[in-house]
């Protein structure tokens, strides 16, 4: 039984029906690829690309996979976990890197990673705009790397299945960050997320209306806590409301009623997803300025620049900082908070869309055959193909369309 065609349809695992002599011939037919997973050292990262049960999906389409010593501990995935799913357990990083046709990464690769790579190397990771660089580009396409962001991936009907996934979980861990740096405890406000008999409740605003808004109004609202949503679009803000049918507060972003909603509001969540690859500061300084003080600011889109005039990038180890008395927590990888949930995710979107790539003839073919991968594509053969991106950091790119062409 072959894995389904669809990036995220079925996660079967090739050789569950079949006879193990059919399962070491598709093995020995597919063994040119090998897939590592690095360890993670940036931003206190726990999370991991590929967890066991992936391991075994890809390994049973014939893959090999190489995962570094250590690289599941942190979201309590042990050696042996994958060594018995089929994994080979590298200890040296170093070796790691250079034997991997395609390399899984949560994170961006730093400079001195991508030294170790080899040539033509397939990456596949996060790209966080605000931790790229033209050098690292450079980098990356003097070795002709080609890079894969996945959170740029679609399904096969325009979805960003792993964005998702994930900003679930962002949404529904924020508000756990959030009680935790209203009370008492962490020079907050005192107050509880929500609301009991006779005590006003506690005021809740978020900036976007997609899925982390979703999960994070949910709670919230679940909670007791008054909630409102701003977002500059009617269509998200309308399906917000029917996702949770409940007759919340939304509005249209303008200035006056945002920065009223502010000066009342206890917790503000940022979960503006960018738009063209840049993101605008919805909340100036002056509008932090005029909030309650020791309110909390929780900035979700910090990893793609931020809601707020006054966020800067904070780490699990230095999480918050304190900007005219507001409280700001700017951890770009929150769903890090709860790695083995996040892991599992990550895997389960990422292992059965790689076990596809053989079955239309490698990467190079992938890109080409399927939209929805093209996608995620920003480097390709020495340059770079993302618009967006090189408008950011004013590079030159290189349309993907024009390699199509020269393959007729």
């Amino acid at each position: 039984m072959k894995v389904s065609g669809t990036p995220t349809g079925s996660i079967a695992v090739e050789g569950s029906y079949v006879p193990q002599e059919q399962l070491l011939a598709v093995q020995e037919m597919r063994s040119g690829i090998a897939i590592g997973v690095p360890k993670e050292h940036l931003m206190q990262e726990k999370r991991v690309t590929l967890v066991p049960d992936g391991v075994g999906l890809l390994v049973a389409n014939g893959y090999s996979v190489l995962v570094e010593s250590g690289a599941g501990a942190a979201a309590k995935f042990s050696d042996t976990d994958y060594s018995e799913a089929g994994a080979q357990i590298v200890y040296s990083t170093e070796e790691l890197f250079k034997n991997s046709n395609i390399l899984l990464k949560i994170n961006p690769p730093t400079r001195a990673e991508i030294q170790m790579m080899s040539n033509r190397t397939t990456l596949i990771s996060a790209l966080q705009m605000s931790q790229l660089s033209p050098e690292l580009i450079q980098d990356l396409n003097n070795k002709q790397i080609t890079g894969v962001a996945w959170e740029m991936l679609e399904d096969e009907v325009g979805n960003l299945p792993i964005v998702r996934s994930l900003s679930e979980i962002a949404g529904s861990t924020v508000m756990l960050i959030a009680a935790d740096y209203l009370n008492s405890n962490n020079d907050g406000r005192g107050v509880i997320l929500g609301g009991i008999t006779g005590v006003p409740p506690t005021k809740v605003v978020i900036l976007g209306a997609g899925t982390v808004a979703q999960y994070a109004a949910r709670t919230a609202y679940g909670l007791g806590a008054e909630v409102k949503i701003f977002d500059n679009h009617l269509y998200k803000l309308r399906r917000v409301r029917q996702e949770l049918g409940a007759q919340i507060y939304t509005s249209i972003i303008d200035n006056v009623n945002l920065l009223d909603a502010l000066k009342r509001a206890d917790l503000v969540i940022g979960a503006l997803r960018p738009e063209e690859g840049r993101n605008m500061y919805m909340v100036s300084e002056e509008m932090v300025a005029a909030m309650k003080p020791n309110s909390v600011i929780v900035d979700v889109s910090i990893d793609s620049g931020g809601c707020f005039e006054t966020s800067m990038v904070t780490t699990h180890d230095k999480p918050y900082f304190k900007r005219y008395d507001v409280i700001h927590y700017c951890v770009p990888n929150i769903a890090s908070r709860v790695a083995h949930t996040a892991s599992q995710a990550i895997s389960n979107l990422l292992s059965p869309m790689l076990a596809h790539i053989d079955e239309v003839g490698g990467v190079e073919e992938m890109i080409f055959a399927k939209e929805w991968f093209m996608r995620g594509v920003y480097c390709y053969k020495g340059s770079l193909t993302n618009r967006h991106l090189a408008r950011r950091l004013n590079m030159k790119h290189r349309d993907l369309n024009l390699f199509r062409l020269s393959r007729l």
